[in-house]
């Protein structure tokens, strides 16, 4: 349900990627972040609630820079918070990260990070990837590498993307499995980076998919599409048709294409939020029962339409 957007160009970051972020709102999300990369400085502004909350911190306390990423999270590991919102800086402050779907190993390369002395300001799994990333770079690799190298150690369906001061003309971003899209908008000067492509559609209709285990670095003026072991992958340039069908149809032929081939994210969208993998319970306070209550159930009703019902009855 997170959505992504970034940008990297001659125009205002901020009133990109807020945009963008204003377009994806339909996803769902319970907390809205945006970092921009302004000089040699990361700044960032995030807020719990709708995008609303974030824009009036933003009249307060701006941003400028022609660089910049943006998120709206759906709550997995860690309550709703400013803490826990993307995007999420390094310990170093060197490099910051937005990031679509769960590392299911981050508790062992938590603790492993732990130990060397990285010191952790949230409770998300979505950490453990910018603090690897920034390690790998204190050891002499670039940003692109250390990505590399990082996501080459993730379990999981995750989609990333990633911003550094030390390649201030550069974005990182990458897709492994289905936690999302990762799309490449082409501009004349401009690049643009979204997990929908309804994010970007305002400013360019040559897309770019990225398919599974596939990473992209872009500047302003271009792309290298690489796999996750650094050779070149080819990339098929779709041009989009400015109407609504089209769109929301993306890199697919059809909707009953999209459909299967969305299943994936649609389960992992279903259980985020819904999921305690720390505890190993499923969570679902909304339901507003008692351990009691739910224990007093036995049976089970499904309720289905069409061919799902055909189904649940076979």
């Amino acid at each position: 349900m997170c959505g992504i957007v970034g940008y990297i160009g001659p125009r205002q970051a901020p009133a990109v990627v807020m945009g963008g972020l204003k377009r994806l709102e339909y996803r769902g999300y319970d907390s809205a972040g945006i970092a921009v990369l302004d000089g040699d400085s990361i700044d960032i502004r995030r807020d719990v609630g709708k995008l609303g909350n974030l824009e009036a911190l933003l009249a307060q306390e701006p941003l400028a820079g022609q660089v910049g990423i943006g998120h709206t999270r759906w709550a997995t590991h860690g309550a709703p918070s400013r803490r826990n919102a993307h995007p999420h800086l390094g310990m170093d402050g060197r490099v910051v990260l937005v990031h679509n779907g769960i590392v299911e190993n981050y508790q062992s390369l938590r603790e492993e990070l732990t130990a060397e002395g990285v010191a952790f300001r949230s409770e998300t799994d979505t950490e453990v990837i910018v603090q690897l990333v920034e390690r790998y770079m204190a050891a002499g690799l670039s940003l692109a590498e250390a990505a590399r190298r990082t996501l080459r150690q993730l379990e999981g369906a995750n989609a990333v993307v990633l911003m550094s001061i030390d390649t201030p003309d550069q974005l990182v971003c990458a897709r492994i499995g289905n936690a999302g899209g990762i799309a490449l908008g082409l501009g004349e000067g401009e690049m643009f980076i979204a997990s929908d492509i309804q994010a970007i559609l305002e400013y360019t209709r040559r897309i770019i998919f990225l398919e599974s285990r596939q990473m992209a670095v872009i500047s302003a003026d271009g792309y290298r599409v690489t796999d996750l072991d650094g050779r070149l992958a080819p990339v098929e340039l779709h041009t989009i048709a400015w109407d609504p069908v089209s769109a929301v149809k993306g890199e697919y032929r059809h909707f009953m294409q999209k459909e299967i081939f969305e299943q994936a994210r649609s389960v992992t969208d279903t259980i985020r939020g819904r999921v305690d993998f720390d505890a190993a319970e499923v969570v679902l306070g909304e339901l507003n029962l008692s351990n009691e209550r739910a224990r007093d159930f036995n049976r089970v009703v499904t309720v289905a339409c069409g061919m799902s019902l055909r189904s649940v009855v076979r």
